[in-house]
């Protein structure tokens, strides 16, 4: 499911995480929210998703403003979904201004059977 490549980027990734994500992670790591498992900077194919829970086949990005209409999203979104993840983009600002409505968006994300909403 992972290109070796991808997969030591992913790690390299791991210890350069920007503050959102850093903030994010807090609140997913061991099974926090709501007992989801969540891995971080996580290779799928040769794209890196900043959070993945594989129980709910999610992929959560968390995004700056280069982020705003970028086909290169586009086209990962288009790939996780193709290996059966949907994605959830998140802001930056919403993080670190609105965690709680983010977490929530995050547990009913993954709690959404695939194929709805």
């Amino acid at each position: 499911m992972r290109s070796d490549r991808a997969a030591v980027f992913a790690r390299e990734l791991r210890g350069e995480l920007t503050d959102a994500e850093s903030i994010l992670w807090r609140h997913l790591r061991d099974r926090r929210l709501a007992g989801l498992k969540f891995g971080r900077q996580v290779a799928i194919g040769a794209s890196i998703a900043d959070f993945v829970c594989f129980e709910a086949k999610l992929v959560v990005e968390a995004d700056g403003g280069q982020h705003a209409d970028n086909p290169k999203d586009v086209r990962r979104d288009a790939f996780f979904a193709s290996q059966g993840f949907r994605t959830l983009r998140i802001w930056n600002i919403d993080i670190q201004g609105n965690l709680e409505g983010v977490l929530d968006t995050i547990e009913n994300a993954a709690r959404e059977k695939p194929g709805a909403g």
